[in-house]
């Protein structure tokens, strides 16, 4: 018996029916948009400082990278999300994000910490967690992988006919794109028209391997056109800049512009991992345009704009910092899981309520 396939119609690409452009200034300049997402910048830099320090004392179990030097980028991308529409893939280095589409900072540190009340339920460390029902599926490892995830739910949607007006994100690093997972899920979304947006940092270095023996080409931003893709590049260190062009490819990708690529350049201010010293950055590199401090420079950009002041600036720093102190002593309380009751099931088939 031969199968027949369904009819093209039935999975077929929508047609772009692009809005006539945003004014990108505009939206760059948004007080509301702008305020939040630096707020999520600095509560992740403070909240990653502190598991930094918790990592060096012995009480983390497992690596802690740190989204150091990437936070305007990936804060511009959380906040240019709709929470209870999108779906959000965040990497290793996306607290900022995470902390702006809504992750509370419980939920980290009970992962962090291996707190059996956390979303993973103690059964897996730092950042390989996630809430699926609420748009942000857990991460994984590996590089790629996440594309295909969220290139599969929205797919997954439009056979439901629940696509319209939904827009899937997610991250990866300058050594991520050179995975076949990269390809394949690009590829895919490309051909399908998904309405997805992908955001390169290229941090400079895959682990200690610098972009001249990782490819080829002048910028990743020339790989968009390959897939299908509108590619945009931008300065990861400027929060403008990313508020800008992250916000115009989210807008585009809604209205049936198709698949976005965003291809940030910045550098990681941290080494690839809290075990990692970085020794193998260039100095000139370090004292160049992109090695300088992305929340440095937006607390520049949002005072000379009137966009919010050094006194409101400290006040944040300080209620973030009592915060992330109450998310931590609360973790530290609560106990792990106990692997003589614990079943090992599922979370998805034991708590698909809450998760």
């Amino acid at each position: 018996m031969r199968l027949q396939a369904r009819p093209a119609s039935f999975y077929a690409p929508p047609v772009p029916t692009l809005d006539p452009p945003a004014s990108t200034e505009k939206f760059a300049l948004d007080r509301t948009f702008l305020r939040s997402a630096f707020q999520s910048m600095l509560l992740a830099r403070i909240l990653e400082n502190k598991l930094s320090s918790l990592y060096k004392a012995g009480k983390i179990v497992g690596g802690v990278y740190l989204g150091r030097g990437q936070e305007a980028v990936s804060a511009a991308l959380g906040t240019a999300l709709i929470q209870g529409t999108d779906v959000f893939g965040p990497l290793i280095r996306d607290q900022a994000g995470r902390s702006a589409f809504g992750e509370s900072l419980i939920d980290c540190t009970r992962t962090y910490l291996g707190s059996a009340l956390g979303p993973m339920r103690g059964r897996d460390g730092n950042v390989h967690r996630g809430r699926p029902l609420a748009g942000m599926p857990a991460m994984i490892s590996h590089l790629g992988a996440q594309i295909a995830l969220i290139s599969g739910i929205l797919f997954a949607k439009r056979l439901k006919g629940q696509l319209e007006g939904v827009v899937g994100a997610t991250c990866i690093g300058d050594g991520g794109t050179s995975t076949g997972a990269f390809h394949e899920a690009l590829n895919l979304s490309g051909v399908e028209r998904l309405p997805l947006v992908v955001v390169v940092t290229n941090n400079q270095f895959a682990y200690s391997t610098p972009n001249d023996r990782q490819f080829g080409c002048g910028d990743l931003v020339e790989r968009a056109r390959g897939y299908g893709f509108r590619g945009w590049s931008v300065d990861g260190t400027d929060l403008l800049a990313c508020s800008t062009v992250v916000g115009e490819a989210v807008r585009q990708a809604r209205h049936g512009g198709g698949p976005q690529m965003i291809v940030a350049q910045l550098l990681r201010l941290a080494g690839h991992g809290e075990h990692d010293d970085g020794f193998y950055v260039p100095e000139a590199l370090r004292a160049g345009h992109y090695g300088q401090d992305c929340i440095e420079v937006a607390m520049r950009q949002l005072v000379a704009n009137g966009i919010t002041s050094g006194d409101e600036i400290r006040l944040w720093q300080e209620q973030f910092a009592a915060d992330v102190q109450r998310a931590v002593a609360q973790a530290q309380q609560e106990a792990p899981p106990d692997p003589y009751r614990e079943d090992w099931t599922a979370l998805s088939t034991r708590f698909p309520i809450n998760q």
